[in-house]
């Protein structure tokens, strides 16, 4: 998937383990955690944060439960601004919203390829 931002064309990459992650020391490694419940909540909130082995463990928790992460600096940047079971603001919604779009796709993709499966061996 592309994100138009500005005239240019950002390739939105997620990850599925911690290995995949450009970062040389650890120390450094930064983590946001979303949460989004579009039934009780107006955007995603900000669930949890960390840095370096909370970062770690933050991402950790997410590769062992299958859930992907996406990494850009300059989002974490801004997002670890706000306070924890904050909404994020309206100026961020869409770049929040392209990542959490594309997640749901693939997991609704995964979701049929599953059940295909599951018929086919049935």
């Amino acid at each position: 998937m592309t994100a138009k931002k500005n005239n240019k064309t950002k390739q939105i990459k997620l990850k599925r383990n911690i290995h995949q992650l450009d970062v040389k020391n650890k120390n450094n490694l930064k983590a946001i955690a979303l949460k989004y419940d579009a039934k009780n909540s107006k955007a995603p909130k900000i669930t949890g944060f960390g840095k370096g082995q909370i970062a770690e463990k933050i991402l950790k928790v997410a590769e062992d439960n299958k859930v992907p992460f996406y990494e850009d600096s300059s989002l974490v940047e801004l997002l670890s601004k706000l306070a924890i079971n904050s909404e994020i603001p309206p100026t961020l919604y869409n770049m929040v919203a392209e990542i959490l779009s594309f997640v749901y796709r693939l997991d609704r993709l995964a979701k049929k390829k599953k059940l295909k499966r599951k018929k086919k061996n049935d």
